[in-house]
């Protein structure tokens, strides 16, 4: 068995189009294909980022995760940038909160994070970083 790379990550959300709009007209993700599902009164959105996907879903009434303080499971998918604080200051000029940006002490990267309309850990990731 090999793992070539993470195919998709799945997203769901309280808001479909609070959501779609976040992740498509702010963050830029392109639309691969949007269905609606209309037994189970859900929409399933694939969206495309570098070779991979975010798999956008609303379903009625789902209960919300708890993020703080951090839950046991997965935690948060990061996205990869050149350039951290021009990301920073981008989603600053949405009205986007932004943490301070920092440096990661094991590899010298910086990085900072950002929430979606549901409050989900979103990490900028600034892969290029030279460790100093």
């Amino acid at each position: 068995m090999v793992f070539k790379h993470i195919h998709h990550v799945a997203i769901i959300c309280s808001d479909y189009e609070k959501s779609k709009h976040f992740y498509v007209n702010i963050l830029g993700l392109k639309i691969i294909n949007e269905t609606y599902r209309s037994e189970r009164n859900s929409y399933k959105l694939d969206l495309q980022i570098g070779n991979s996907q975010i798999e956008l879903f609303s379903f009625p009434e789902s209960p919300e995760r708890p993020s703080y303080p951090e839950a046991r499971g997965l935690r948060h998918p990061a996205f990869e940038v050149d350039d951290v604080q021009t990301c920073k200051n981008w989603l600053e000029e949405q009205r986007i909160e932004v943490e301070s940006i920092r440096i990661d002490e094991t590899t010298g990267k910086k990085f900072t994070f950002f929430s979606d309309p549901d409050g989900l850990p979103l990490e900028l990731y600034e892969a290029n970083t030279i460790n100093k």
